[in-house]
């Protein structure tokens, strides 16, 4: 428990953090607003033809009754729209992401500057930084829907299927979008995205109690766009802890993570990960 609160902790840190520095929460609110509106166009288009995808996949059941008809394809459409707003939740964020590639390095470069330490850089040209961020979305992407189409089948477990399995999902979803929002840190640092993956599920709980509250905040319209510089930058409050790159502070120095209530640790090598970080008090 004190590892989900200490996650919350760090997405409750990244929002003060661009609450301080006021111009990066307006300069973020650019790339989540495109995507905001590409998203919505694609919901709204799945909304309108959920029926029709559900009365297609099922031909068997057109000569049911009233009223089984319609609550079977009734119940597939709900599921069908679910799943679109599960992956929507997911690649929302990896598209926003790509879209404002370099203002949110610039932003997770400055929370490492704030924080008293280094801000670690990739050296890698603009274009190289956009393909490897779109080439790992894509892969992460394919294990999330991968993870989709299973909870999709799952739903068609009684009682089970309408209370187990949403939860589930909504874990598995607030562990991905951590995991693209703590890339943004992590890639400057030089970890691939096995070892990325590898490292989260070292606190899963500390990583859930950071995505899944996102997640469930996304689900509001408007809500992910202004969100998403805080996320950014709370996400890279996380991976200083996590990575233990912060030195051991002088006495009076302000230590990173400090606001999500985090202790500093030792610098870990480059590209390692250290011990993980003591569990929250």
């Amino acid at each position: 428990m004190r590892d989900l609160a200490g996650g919350f902790g760090y997405l409750l840190a990244g929002q003060r953090w661009v609450l301080r520095h006021g111009r990066w929460l307006g300069f973020g609110l650019l790339p989540g607003l495109v995507s905001l509106v590409l998203y919505a166009g694609a919901l709204i288009g799945l909304g309108y033809g959920a029926d029709d995808l559900t009365a297609w996949a099922t031909p068997f059941a057109a000569d049911w009754s009233a009223p089984w008809l319609g609550l079977f394809r009734g119940f597939l459409t709900a599921l069908v729209f679910c799943l679109g707003l599960f992956l929507a939740v997911i690649t929302f964020t990896a598209v926003t992401l790509l879209i404002g590639q370099p203002f949110y390095e610039s932003l997770s470069e400055e929370v490492d500057r704030s924080e008293g330490g280094d801000a670690p850089e990739s050296g890698l040209p603009l274009w190289r930084e956009l393909w490897i961020s779109a080439r790992d979305s894509l892969k992460v992407l394919v294990r999330v829907a991968l993870y989709g189409i299973l909870l999709f089948a799952l739903g068609f477990i009684p009682v089970v299927g309408q209370t187990v399995i949403p939860a589930i999902g909504f874990c598995v979803s607030g562990f991905f979008l951590a995991e693209e929002l703590t890339a943004v840190a992590l890639a400057r640092r030089g970890v691939e995205l096995g070892d990325r993956l590898a490292l989260l599920r070292t606190r899963r709980m500390l990583v859930l109690g950071f995505g899944v509250p996102l997640v469930l905040s996304f689900l509001v319209p408007l809500v992910a766009v202004f969100l998403m510089p805080g996320a950014v930058a709370g996400a890279t409050l996380m991976v200083r802890d996590l990575t233990r790159e912060d030195e051991a502070p002088e006495a009076g120095a302000p230590q990173a993570g400090a606001d999500a209530g985090a202790g500093a640790g030792t610098k870990a090598p480059a590209g390692g990960f250290g011990p993980p970080p003591p569990a929250y008090s």
